[in-house]
């Protein structure tokens, strides 16, 4: 299972993260014509190795090593840099990556992959059946601070069958196992053995086997990359890719608007009113997509006025989400009341959903004991006044926006709600990462398999692993057992349907809207295919025509 915490409206979606249109992916939206320079058309165009992608983001990275990497941000560098034994094609199936091609046993407990033997690491050392072993071990080693450990500590025997075969054995059917190789990206053994995985070089200094290499990092500033001229699937047509990181959103579209940037995620205003004029529509195209993730606001449940589920219930009806929708994301979303794509089969259309209700909030919180006996217009209870503070990332506006929509709901109810936004890294380590909040505004990218163990299982509370709130179900922890077993999909689709059922009724989170891109990038480049898995899964085969070519030098 994928988990990773978004950062842009991503877990992250990651990832899968887990982010939704209803067609799981358009065609782009306002496409933009070529530059009025030339009359060709798209199909008159070649590929051709050059240029440079200037990419906005409003998020630095926290980390550069994929094991440790829990964030959407650091987990796209990740997938350039890094490769897994099978990853997602276009339309979410899986596909050979470093494997060449897999076999599982009928009893569905063994897993055969046989693995490239033209690979090499960017140092020019060899990729061998060693490295998989090793991630492995890395992986299931307590001493690495992962929240991905789950899938591989149900291997019951990893075995090395020659230096370009391996073989795993499960102790019972583990249905997202195919789908846990592709999440863990396949780190080099010669490289990361040496040191303690918290101290390895390689966490700001990655070297991988993906299609482009590591140039630099300059924290809070930017990420460089360069294409891998001996990618083994193939060179990536475009020379560079420079991240630059620019915390506001506003001043991230001036500098797409000047040309500084080729590619940034547009906020909805933007989207639909901003970059409709003739400039926007001949110079770049638009891209609105599903993304695998959602919206939440997540309360920690180790504080006791948090732990009656009719509190949260309250507190879910107390809230305008509708309201948010259409203020917030003027329409471009939708109300989220499960933490699964509607759009997919996974989805339980028959989930209870909280309607807004202010009334019935009021007298479900009197219910469960919060009043206002001093007349001071807040709630309170055993001389507590229901006061608490939502903590949120820097850089998004939509949260910021939902977060103080929010705070006005809630003060018509008698709670007293502050905000505290946080810079990205002192976001996760400092508080999401120590349980330092009451309330967590965020999101979570999904991945495309069904399985989130590592966000409700009773086993996930700990630090550095992804059920922050603190979430525990015994019968949640059951159904997630069972839904991981079972390789039927239509048993798997009744496990689902009963958990989401569950946690709409314990409401650990208020499900708040479902994550959608709102991507735009310059015309000149070529070869973007949006589809369920949005338009990056193939971004080594993106290129600028030569004719249309900008940057020849790196950008800073």
């Amino acid at each position: 299972m994928n988990r990773i915490l978004t950062v842009a409206p991503a877990f992250v979606v990651f990832l899968l993260c887990v982010s939704c249109d209803s067609d799981q992916g358009e065609a782009p939206v306002g496409a933009g014509k070529e530059p009025a320079s030339t009359s060709r058309t798209q199909t008159q165009y070649r590929p051709a190795f050059g240029d440079i992608l200037v990419r906005g983001s409003i998020s630095d990275a926290s980390v550069l090593l994929p094991a440790l990497a829990h964030d959407l941000f650091s987990s796209k560098i990740a997938n350039l840099v890094y490769n897994g034994l099978l990853k997602y094609d276009r339309d979410a199936q899986l596909v050979t990556d470093l494997a060449e091609r897999w076999e599982i046993s009928d009893d569905k407990l063994r897993l055969r992959f046989q693995l490239r033997n033209d690979v090499r690491w960017h140092d020019g050392r060899p990729f061998t059946a060693a490295d998989v072993e090793f991630t492995y071990r890395v992986y299931i080693d307590p001493k690495t601070p992962t929240a991905y450990a789950s899938d591989f500590l149900r291997i019951k025997e990893f075995r090395t069958l020659d230096d370009y075969t391996v073989e795993i054995t499960y102790g019972r059917p583990y249905a997202p196992a195919l789908a846990s190789w592709a999440k863990a990206k396949i780190l080099p053994k010669h490289l990361v053995e040496p040191f303690q995985i918290t101290e390895c070089p390689l966490r700001t200094h990655p070297v991988g086997t993906g299609p482009y290499c590591f140039v630099t990092w300059v924290c809070g500033d930017r990420i460089e990359l360069e294409a891998n001229k001996d990618y083994f699937a193939g060179r990536p047509y475009i020379d560079r890719l420079l991240i630059k990181v620019i915390p506001d959103p506003a001043t991230m579209f001036l500098r797409l608007k000047a040309g500084t940037i080729d590619q940034m995620t547009l906020t909805p205003m933007q989207f639909k009113r901003q970059t409709e004029s003739r400039f926007f529509k001949e110079n770049f195209k638009k891209y609105h997509f599903a993304a695998f993730g959602f919206i939440y606001l997540g309360y920690n449940l180790r504080i006791p006025k948090f732990q009656d589920k009719r509190v949260r219930q309250a507190l879910t009806m107390a809230i305008d989400r509708e309201g948010i929708v259409k203020g917030v994301l003027l329409g471009m979303g939708q109300v989220a009341h499960s933490p699964y794509k509607p759009d997919t089969m996974w989805y339980n259309p028959n989930v209870k959903k909280w309607p807004y209700d202010v009334k019935r909030a009021e007298k479900m919180l009197a219910e469960a004991g919060w009043k206002d006996t001093d007349g001071d217009g807040i709630l309170d209870k055993d001389g507590e006044p229901f006061v608490f503070t939502i903590i949120t990332n820097q850089g998004n506006e939509q949260r910021k926006n939902a977060a103080i929509i929010i705070q006005r709901d809630l003060k018509k109810v008698g709670i007293k709600v502050d905000i505290r936004v946080l810079e990205w890294s002192a976001f996760l380590k400092n508080f999401l990462g120590k349980r330092r909040f009451d309330a967590v505004l965020c999101g979570w990218s999904l991945d495309v398999d069904p399985d989130q163990t590592e966000l409700w299982h009773s086993t996930m509370v700990n630090e550095h692993q992804l059920n922050h709130v603190g979430y525990q179900n015994p019968e949640v922890d059951r159904l997630l057992e069972l839904g991981v077993s079972s390789y039927d999909p239509v048993e798997r689709k009744e496990t689902y349907d009963r958990l989401q059922e569950i946690l709409a009724e314990d409401q650990p989170y208020t499900f708040l809207w479902i994550r959608e891109e709102l991507d735009i990038i310059h015309s000149r480049f070529y070869g973007i295919e949006s589809g369920p898995m949005g338009t990056d899964y193939n971004f080594e085969k993106w290129y600028v025509p030569e004719e249309l070519q900008k940057r020849s030098t790196s950008v800073h």
